[in-house]
C-alpha cells in the first residue's frame, strides 16, 4: 500500500515537470519562437498557453512592444547650401516579423539598432542634401521627417523591423558656425536698434519742434488778443476820461497836474530843476486856482 502511495506521487511529481517542460506562456508584452533542435519550427505572435514537446523543443521570447532608438550624439550633415548642421534624432520601431528578425540579427536587439541607426543616418544625409537649412529647420521639417520614415521602414522591413516614427529634436550649427552666426545676428539686431533709435530721436525733435511752433503761436496769439484788449481798455478809458474831463477843463488840468506831481516825486532821493516861474509849480503855489 505505502509502495503504491510512493509510486504514486513520484508519477504525479513526474507528470508535473513534464507538464511543466511542455508548456508555456506569452504575454501581452512579448513574441515567441519555438525551435527544435536549433531550427525554426513555429511562431507566437498572441498572448496565451502553449505546449512544446519536452527536451525536444525550445522558446525564446521577443518583445513586442514600440522600442525607441535615440543616438548618444548629434550626426553632422550637410545641407544643399554646403552648410554643417548638427541633427538630434530618435526612431520608434518595434519587430514585425519575429522569425525575419531572428533570421536576420539573430534576434540581437543591439544588432538592429545598429542597422536601423545606419539606415536613419544615411536617409537623412540624403534628405539633408536636398533642402536648404530654412527648411530642415521649419519650412519642411514634417514633410522630412515623414520621407525619412517612409524611405527607413522600407529597408527596416527586410530584417522584420517596422518603423513607426523618426523625429527630429533639435538642428543645430557646429560650434564655430554658430559663433559666427551669432555675431551677424547681434550686428544685425544693433544696426536695427540704431535705425529704431535714430528714427526715435527724428520723430522726438519733429513733436518737439511742432510742440515749441504751437507754444509760440498760442502765445503770440495770446498776446495778440491781450494787447487787443488791453488797447480796447485804454481806448474806452481814454474815451471815458475825455468824456469826464471834457465836461470840467480846469479839473483835467488839475488832475492831470497831480498825476505829474506823483509821478515826479515818487522817490524821496528824486531830484529836479526848475525855474520857479515854471507852469508845473501852477498849483502849488496857487492850489485855489482855478477853484469855485
Amino acid at each position: 500500500m505505502k509502495a503504491n502511495l510512493g509510486n504514486l506521487l513520484v508519477g504525479t511529481i513526474v507528470a508535473l515537470v513534464l507538464l511543466s517542460m511542455s508548456t508555456f506562456v506569452v504575454d501581452q508584452r512579448q513574441m515567441a519562437i519555438v525551435f527544435q533542435l536549433g531550427e525554426v519550427v513555429g511562431e507566437k505572435t498572441e498572448p496565451g498557453l502553449y505546449f512544446k514537446v519536452p527536451l525536444v523543443q525550445n522558446v525564446r521570447f521577443f518583445e513586442s512592444r514600440i522600442l525607441t532608438l535615440d543616438g548618444e550624439e548629434p550626426e553632422r550633415f550637410i545641407t544643399a547650401e554646403k552648410k554643417n548642421v548638427l541633427v538630434d534624432s530618435y526612431v520608434k520601431w518595434r519587430i514585425a516579423d519575429v522569425k525575419q528578425y531572428y533570421i536576420s540579427v539573430g534576434g540581437d536587439e543591439i544588432r538592429a539598432q545598429t542597422r536601423l541607426n545606419q539606415t536613419v543616418n544615411g536617409t537623412l544625409r540624403e534628405e539633408f542634401g536636398k533642402r536648404t537649412i530654412h527648411e530642415v529647420v521649419s519650412g519642411k521639417r514634417e514633410e522630412l521627417m515623414k520621407v525619412v520614415q517612409e524611405k527607413t521602414d522600407i529597408d527596416a522591413r527586410k530584417i522584420g523591423v517596422e518603423v513607426l516614427d523618426v523625429r527630429i529634436k533639435r538642428v543645430d550649427f557646429p560650434m564655430e558656425i554658430s559663433e559666427s552666426v551669432y555675431r551677424r545676428m547681434d550686428a544685425e539686431r544693433k544696426r536695427v536698434a540704431n535705425e529704431l533709435r535714430a528714427t526715435g530721436n527724428a520723430e522726438s525733435e519733429k513733436i518737439r519742434a511742432d510742440a515749441d511752433k504751437q507754444r509760440e503761436v498760442t502765445l503770440a496769439e495770446a498776446y495778440r488778443d491781450a494787447q487787443k484788449l488791453k488797447g480796447e481798455g485804454d481806448a474806452k478809458a481814454s474815451a471815458l476820461y475825455a468824456s469826464a474831463f471834457g465836461r470840467n477843463s480846469e479839473f483835467f488840468a488839475f488832475y492831470r497836474s497831480m498825476e505829474a506831481y506823483k509821478q515826479t516825486f515818487k522817490n524821496k532821493s528824486d531830484v529836479m530843476v526848475l525855474d520857479p516861474s515854471s507852469a508845473f509849480f501852477k498849483y502849488l503855489k496857487n492850489p485855489n486856482k482855478g477853484g469855485k
